[in-house]
């Protein structure tokens, strides 16, 4: 099998280029820094080409920020990058991932056991929320199918069909990469996930998130707070019905 790692690196966040190199040089594949999108950057036009508002349901409840355009963008270079070399798979890590080289060396080897049966595994910093069928271990590492996906974008695999088709439902987005992904009754892709993975995040240690919000009124984190809620809930109900593929029966 043809892998590649890539390492999503922000040019302007120097305080992580050093850690950007680190994974590079330890992530286990042949691997490259690559230049992420810098949503600060963009103009309206490049904004309104890309960005929507109640794509499907759940209905995303927040504006898009800048960083997580960027991000967002980021991940669907890497997908049409996969395709473009051909590559039978990826592993994609962000700038803020710190790494345990034994116990990923550990989850390496069971993701690549079963990326093609599952086409996205999760290289997880937090368990799942709700139920999620163990599908198997490695060490201490535990290979899950959880109901309702994980959120974070910090490291996974992706096959070559799975980027296909997450760059196919992606030409334009309403809400963050890792929330998009999260939606397998709209991508048909159910994410499979692996806890521990050898894989935290060490944002706070380098220099904090390069998706920065300004200070919120108290009444503002309130109604946050509560949208976010619902929206949850709403996520939940979505992933008991969804009728993506599950890989786990096959």
């Amino acid at each position: 099998m043809t892998g590649h790692a890539f390492i999503l690196h922000l040019t302007r966040a120097s305080a992580r280029r050093e850690n950007a190199h680190r994974l590079r040089d330890s992530c286990g594949l042949p691997a490259e820094i690559w230049p992420a999108v810098d949503g600060a950057a963009m103009d309206d036009r490049e904004l309104r080409a890309r960005v929507d508002a109640g794509l499907f349901a759940p209905r995303y409840p927040f504006p898009l920020r800048m960083g997580e355009i960027g991000c967002f963008l980021s991940h669907r270079q890497i997908w049409a990058e996969i395709l473009r070399r051909d590559l039978d798979h990826a592993l994609i890590l962000e700038d803020d991932a710190g790494l345990d080289p034994e116990h990923f060396a550990q989850a390496l080897t069971l993701g690549r056991d079963h990326l093609d049966r599952f086409g996205y595994i999760q290289f997880q910093t937090r368990p799942a929320r709700g139920p999620a069928r163990l599908i198997a271990t490695q060490g201490a590492c535990q290979l899950l199918l959880p109901q309702m996906a994980g959120l974070r974008t910090t490291a996974q695999f992706v096959t070559r069909a799975s980027a296909e088709q997450l760059l196919a439902a992606s030409d334009r987005f309403d809400r963050p990469v890792d929330t998009f992904v999260q939606s397998h009754w709209q991508t048909g892709l159910r994410p499979a996930m692996i806890l521990p993975s050898g894989i935290s995040e060490i944002a706070d240690q380098l220099e904090g998130s390069t998706i920065q919000s300004a200070r919120k009124p108290l009444l503002e984190k309130l109604r946050r707070e509560w949208l976010r809620g619902r929206y949850r809930r709403a996520v939940r109900h979505a992933s008991a019905s969804s009728a993506a593929p599950d890989a786990s029966h096959d």
